[in-house]
């Protein structure tokens, strides 16, 4: 494995001679010769100078790196890609790429943990077609380079995701400070320094400190260069402490300024901090502000005070604090603040993912007005005339038999841990025999109360037939793929591949009133549950065209961070008089959706009819923005919508009953359609080469003749 830690700055006296070794026998068979990197035979590969011009100022212990399909880049895996030397803007190294066959390749910005010695994925170049060096390809002239992100004129760079570090996010929501009368109308900063706990100690290598801390006698805030990120000391830790405020104009997620952000009575603020060592890292809140009489521009704010968060503080995934405020002068009781957080942890196969491809944010122009079957061919306990049980393969066949491009359907976590395909939290569970019902014949529970096996054995009812006290039952109810509960794996495997799949991850929220909507509070760790579904969704789902999607935004946050592959998109409500609104204002408007779409780089937005019929102008605010817009609704179970939302640029409306509202002529999805043009482009390829010509018959269709 290449040691990143090892100094490139060294100046070769003569070539080096390429290693012998075969091809493809592993990392080990390379070698580092200053910045030149050596793998195989002379006879089989050439030595190459990779040069990339990059514009952006980087951290001290940043750097670029490019990766790709052959074993000197290290085969698309970010911890074997060849590390780069920098001169001026330019970094370049040189590596013996094969001669016989196409190099593909990305350039990435890496940093470098301590204690693994392995890069962590910063930012990397994600455009769908990789760049490429063909074989006939020469050496270009040293003045022509590649530009970092820019690939023909198309530039594209991504955050990249958890392998090995977690990200802590700290919520500033409505400065949720409270102080003494006198300094209620304080307009407050906050900076967030990550603090390394882990100190030398005499006879040890290392001592973890989980006592209070003292204060510096001077903020660490008043240096804009302290976190070891950009050359501190050993009080700080290896990290980087970002922040985004959720607003236009500022909801790309950028460094911190000397003296914080301005946490006032309308923002939202979260502080979106990187850490290599989740354990050992605590989190010193400064606080600033500006006395009324001076201005920002006259001078520095005032230090008004601080807070140590402790990391044994943060008992769960996620959760609130409320923590004192001390006075940096006097270091006695000033107030109180309340934040939310967030840990994201990486995922177990989140370092096996590479960088060949990512469709993090990757949308066909093409694909536009797409129709999506709501859980299948529709909900099927509000119709009277529902024949197929929501939410079953059955459902899910039905829709994509009738035209559906994409199939949406919700998903949640048995007792056991199994990702299962049901929509409502709660289920009805009977208690007398199967064919006796009685009014108080059932006791309600929650779905993640029974293991997979008990809800495939036990009789169990819907929501709205415990409430109503009335069976349903549907066409061959007691076929096994019209049977509710069918798990996540199943589904990935029984429908056609080239059926998209708009994956919806169930969480329950908690309202404005402060009610959850699950009437219990979560037992599974928001970590270990995205992971149970991811660990289905990166092993099953192969060349599918995947959406995940949630309402809440911390999931969002979570899904985009833990894998690089699959787009996730944001479920809103925005403003409705249907639905009560959610605690979290993020999804209860259209434009705090967006930023934090923005904000988090995820693939778009999910609206809610109700609330883009109300004001159509809000399609814009997502499509400006770049991102892509479904929406979904009761609404849309009307051909007269569908096609007033499909005019207005849509890129997929989600509806019940495809087979009735479906205005498609050829009943195949886009992705079906495109593997078919894409076959025949294939076939006309092959015939040319062959001798072959092809010609056009005279109802339209091509044949290939001799």
């Amino acid at each position: 494995m290449h040691n990143w830690l090892a100094s490139h700055d060294g100046e070769d006296d003569a070539m080096a001679a390429p290693s012998t070794c075969p091809p493809g026998t592993g990392a080990g068979a390379g070698t580092e010769h200053g910045s030149r990197r050596i793998f195989g035979d002379i006879t089989t590969n050439r030595l190459w100078t990779f040069r990339v011009l990059m514009h952006e100022d980087l951290g001290a212990s940043e750097h670029l790196a490019v990766v790709g399909n052959c074993e000197a880049l290290g085969n698309w895996q970010p911890s074997d890609a060849a590390r780069m030397t920098q001169e001026e803007n330019v970094w370049s190294v040189e590596v013996y790429i094969p001669r016989h066959c196409a190099t593909e390749y990305r350039y990435m910005v890496c940093a470098v943990e301590p204690s693994s010695e392995q890069p962590l994925v910063r930012r990397w170049e994600t455009q769908f077609q990789a760049r490429a060096i063909e074989e006939l390809d020469e050496q270009p002239p040293e003045e022509q380079m590649d530009i970092f992100g820019s690939v023909n004129g198309q530039e594209k760079v991504d955050r990249g995701w958890l392998t090995r570090e977690s990200i802590v996010q700290l919520k500033f929501f409505y400065a949720p400070f409270t102080f003494k009368q006198r300094m209620k109308r304080r307009h407050v900063q906050v900076k967030v320094t990550p603090m390394n706990l882990r100190i030398p100690s005499a006879g040890f290598e290392t001592s973890s400190v989980a006592g209070p801390m003292s204060p510096p006698e001077d903020s660490l805030s008043n240096d804009t260069h302290d976190t070891r990120e950009n050359g501190g000391d050993s009080s700080t830790a290896f990290a980087f402490s970002e922040v985004v405020t959720l607003s236009a104009d500022e909801c790309e997620i950028r460094a911190q300024e000397q003296f914080g952000t301005a946490c006032g009575p309308s923002d939202l603020v979260i502080f979106h901090i990187t850490v290599g060592d989740l354990e050992n890292t605590a989190y010193l809140i400064d606080l600033y502000t500006y006395s009324s009489r001076v201005a920002k521009e006259d001078g520095p704010p005032h230090h008004l005070g601080y807070h140590y968060v402790l990391p044994n503080l943060f008992k769960r995934s996620e959760g609130n604090l409320e923590i004192p405020i001390t006075c940096a002068k006097g270091h006695r009781p000033l107030g109180m603040m309340r934040l939310g957080y967030l840990i994201v942890r990486p995922s177990a196969l989140s370092a096996h993912m590479d960088m060949s491809v990512s469709y993090a944010r990757y949308w066909n122009n093409k694909w536009t007005g797409l129709d999506v079957g709501h859980r299948g061919s529709g909900t099927s306990f509000k119709a009277k005339d529902a024949v197929i049980r929501e939410n079953t393969i059955t459902s899910l066949k039905n829709a994509a038999e009738h035209g559906a491009d994409m199939v949406e359907f919700d998903v949640q976590l048995s007792k056991d841990l199994v990702p299962v395909v049901y929509h409502d939290f709660m289920i009805y569970v009977s208690l007398k025999s199967k064919c006796s019902m009685q009014e108080h014949d059932f006791l309600s529970l929650p779905m993640r109360e029974l293991t997979l096996e008990q809800l495939k054995k036990l009789k169990v009812y819907h929501t709205a037939e415990g409430l109503s006290r009335e069976t349903r039952s549907f066409h061959n109810d007691d076929n096994l793929e019209h049977q509710p509960f069918p798990q996540l794996s199943d589904v990935l495997d029984a429908l056609d591949i080239h059926v998209g799949f708009n994956i919806e991850i169930k969480w329950s929220q908690r309202l404005q009133d402060g009610r959850m909507e699950e009437e219990f509070e979560h037992v599974v760790d928001r970590n270990l549950y995205i992971d149970c579904i991811l660990d289905v969704v990166l092993r099953k789902a192969g060349s599918r065209r995947i959406v995940l999607s949630c309402f809440d935004p911390d999931i969002c946050t979570m899904l985009r961070f833990k894998q690089n592959r699959y787009p996730v998109m944001f479920l809103t409500l925005g403003r409705t008089t249907k639905y009560e609104q959610y605690m979290d204002p993020r999804g209860n408007s259209m434009e705090l959706a967006v930023w934090h779409a923005v904000a988090m780089q995820l693939l778009g937005i999910v609206a809610h009819t109700e609330d883009l019929l109300r004001d159509p102008s809000q399609v814009n605010l997502a499509k400006e923005r770049g991102l892509v817009l479904f929406c979904w609704g009761d609404d849309n179970n009307s051909q007269d919508t569908i096609k007033l939302l499909k005019g207005l640029g849509l890129h997929a409306i989600i509806y019940d009953k495809m087979d009735v509202l479906t205005t498609k002529e050829v009943k195949q999805s886009v992705f079906h359609l495109q593997a078919k043009d894409s076959q025949k482009e294939m076939l006309k390829l092959q015939a040319l080469e062959m001798g072959h010509v092809w010609h056009t018959s005279a109802n339209g269709s091509e044949e290939q003749q001799a």
